[in-house]
């Protein structure tokens, strides 16, 4: 393959007082040829250079393509194709933060559940009441005719707070209804009957009633038996 370049100038003047400044517009044509075929390839140069010498004529100068591009703007293709990656992007972030709130509630209901479990197994196993008293929309606590209880696994008392753990932190108790009076707090006796906090048996079914995400779970006590179960 052979190449050859071609270069042709062009002159144009431009009069300034009593002289006059030439300018050269210099285009070159570059032309390669393989195989017996001709191809053209024409580069044009940016622009006219002044030269000190008189000439006829006057044009201005091209723009280069540089300038061009300051001058153009977002393109529709563009614009569109960056709506659809927001698009995208926020239907893969919504069920995402969607699914930790449910993970975090069925987690949550989970553990209520397995802690009432263990109060009442516990009243059974000691031949005495075992409380779970629910202070407030993060907490609760185990307590027995003593006070606070030691925590089987944890080092400390037996309070959980959802606030201060990262897996449970989006949950809320919205509830806690354990009748007669409405009492936050559920005693399990040493048959493993429930009552409410001021000894008396349940009337009805306690609820416990958690949120997270617009999610919401239900841990039930039923009364009398003291059957704990998860509900929607």
């Amino acid at each position: 393959m052979s190449y050859s370049q071609q270069t042709r100038s062009v002159r144009r003047t431009q009069t300034r007082g009593g002289g006059s400044t030439r300018l050269v517009k210099v285009e070159t044509q570059a032309t390669s040829t393989a195989l017996g075929a001709g191809l053209s390839l024409y580069v044009r140069g940016g622009g006219f250079t002044p030269l000190d010498k008189a000439g006829v004529g006057l044009m201005p100068p091209l723009q280069t393509v540089r300038e061009q591009s300051y001058l153009t703007g977002f393109t529709f293709i563009e614009i569109l194709i960056v709506i659809v990656l927001i698009g995208i992007a926020a239907m893969i972030a919504v069920p995402m933060i969607s699914s930790s709130a449910s993970m975090q509630i069925y987690s949550a209901a989970n553990m209520i559940a397995a802690d009432l479990e263990y109060a009442k197994s516990m009243a059974i196993s000691r031949g005495q009441n075992y409380s779970v008293v629910f202070t407030s929309d993060k907490t609760y606590e185990i307590r027995n005719q003593s006070g606070l209880i030691q925590h089987p696994v944890k080092k400390g008392d037996f309070i959980v707070n959802f606030g201060s753990d990262s897996r449970l932190d989006q949950v809320d108790i919205f509830d806690a209804v354990f009748n007669p009076n409405s009492s936050t707090t559920i005693t399990f006796d040493y048959l493993g009957s429930p009552k409410n906090g001021e000894g008396l048996d349940l009337i009805g079914e306690g609820v416990i009633t958690l949120q997270a995400g617009g999610v919401t779970k239900k841990v039930c006590v039923e009364a009398v038996t003291g059957y704990i179960s998860i509900a929607d």
